[in-house]
């Protein structure tokens, strides 16, 4: 608003609108209608407001720059008469379309109707930004129907702008579009698929280019999906394998780093005849194999039987960080533990291994020494084995949780103090500290850190 408020006294005096205002930014012209009213005592006593003023009254000459202040006055019928003299002016069909969101009906209807007469394709274009951001507000939906309509007729070339814009909703809008006029072809989609990096875009394009490929166009369509980061994108060309008859690709994903691909590759597999557990069972036959995927550690937990953890175990002690978290994933995943040989993985030097460690140890973390838990939190060890240490404390039990977090209040890192100052609060009203714990008792005596 101080940017707004600024522009609004620069304005008032004269300047020229390009000069004071980025007019191709929405949030620009959001902020001149709010600074402009919250310092209009000041710019409208001022040479230039009296000047505006008159002129509106008696029809004389204007310029975009007061007249853009006049749209934006605090008293409505000020801003109705000023929405009489836009004609002709396209700069100011940005604060046109704002006053389609209008508190006063009058003025409201009188926008409504010079918006709808001067939008077209070029300028829905240029306005799709902030157009897309008063869709949000009370009353902004007529001006968002009016731009979806507009760009619905519009030809295909107007929309590039919107598909390749960094505003990531403007990108959602066209989008919509040319899916729903059907304007894009499944090459296309296959690439915004593989490329955009909003999830909703990526998804709509995925799930359209999967829905219009065709034999003649399938490779280039399948390169595009198979070869994209988002796992929706590449799950959606896995699943069109089965469809074009091509199930030896699925194979290269039984072991990709997403489960949602994973499953793919093996359904497609499956309704091609071909189980996908030996595969995964002769990947992870021999533990020191350095090209392992961690996926086939996953993989085969996801679709193997219990007896399948005498091939994970092994892995425990690969040499790849992500081979060993994945195959304490997959331990859990066939509900197989033990508590000793998991609690060495605490001292894992990757902190992905300690993490999916401690998801496996918190059924069993009443079986793990408190204090040798509660030692664990020193502020001199890596801050993942400190986290993890308070995950199997919490586990614990009340008595040990509250004799950790009290440990924690004075602790250099914040994101730690924040777990524990809640549990020392929450102990507090019900009387814990009156049980059979008195060195609780003493942490929280006098002395210790505030609980804020």
């Amino acid at each position: 608003m101080r940017q707004g408020s600024a522009a609004a006294r620069r304005l008032a005096e004269g300047a020229a609108l390009r000069e004071v205002l980025d007019t191709g930014d929405p949030a620009a012209w959001l902020e001149l209608d709010e600074g402009a009213r919250a310092q209009q005592c000041n710019w409208a006593r001022t040479d230039g407001g009296h000047a505006l003023l008159a002129a509106l009254a008696a029809d004389g000459p204007l310029t975009d720059g007061r007249l853009a202040l006049a749209l934006c006055h605090r008293d409505g019928r000020i801003r109705h008469r000023a929405l009489g003299r836009v004609a002709g002016r396209p700069e100011l069909l940005a604060l046109v379309a704002v006053r389609c969101a209008d508190w006063a009906e009058p003025v409201r209807t009188r926008a409504r109707e010079r918006l709808t007469e001067a939008l077209d394709a070029e300028t829905a274009t240029r306005l799709a930004a902030l157009i897309r951001r008063l869709g949000d507000r009370r009353r902004g939906d007529f001006a968002l129907g009016l731009l979806g309509d507009v760009l619905r007729r519009a030809p295909r070339e107007r929309l590039t702008p919107l598909l390749a814009s960094g505003d990531r909703a403007v990108r959602r809008l066209g989008y919509g579009v040319a899916l729903e006029r059907g304007l894009l072809s499944a090459v296309e989609l296959a690439r915004a698929a593989a490329r955009d990096d909003d999830t909703v875009v990526r998804a709509q394009c995925a799930d359209a280019a999967l829905a219009a490929v065709r034999e003649d166009d399938a490779p280039g369509v399948l390169d595009a999906l198979l070869g994209a980061r988002g796992p929706h994108a590449r799950s959606a060309g896995v699943t069109a394998l089965r469809r074009l008859g091509r199930p030896d690709r699925a194979v290269a994903f039984l072991a990709d780093r997403s489960a949602l691909v994973r499953a793919c590759a093996r359904y497609v597999l499956r309704q091609h005849g071909t189980d996908p557990l030996p595969w995964y069972r002769a990947r992870c036959a021999d533990p020191a194999d350095p090209a392992l995927p961690p996926g086939a550690a996953i993989g085969l937990a996801e679709c193997g039987r219990r007896a399948d953890a005498a091939l994970l175990w092994p892995l425990l002690d690969h040499p790849a960080p992500g081979v060993r978290a994945r195959a304490v994933a997959g331990l859990r995943t066939l509900d197989v533990g033990d508590v000793p040989r998991m609690r060495r993985l605490l001292d894992d030097p990757a902190p992905g291994v300690v993490r999916e460690a401690t998801l496996a140890l918190l059924p069993s973390a009443g079986a793990l020494p408190a204090q040798w838990l509660l030692r664990r939190l020193d502020p001199a060890r890596p801050r993942w084995e400190r986290l993890s240490a308070w995950r199997l404390l919490d586990a614990h039990g009340e008595a040990v949780r509250l004799r950790a977090a009290v440990a924690l209040l004075g602790d250099p890192d914040e994101r730690l103090r924040k777990r524990a100052v809640p549990v020392v609060r929450g102990a507090l009203p019900r009387g814990v500290l009156s049980g059979p714990d008195p060195a609780v008792a003493e942490l929280l005596g006098p002395g210790r850190a505030p609980l804020g």
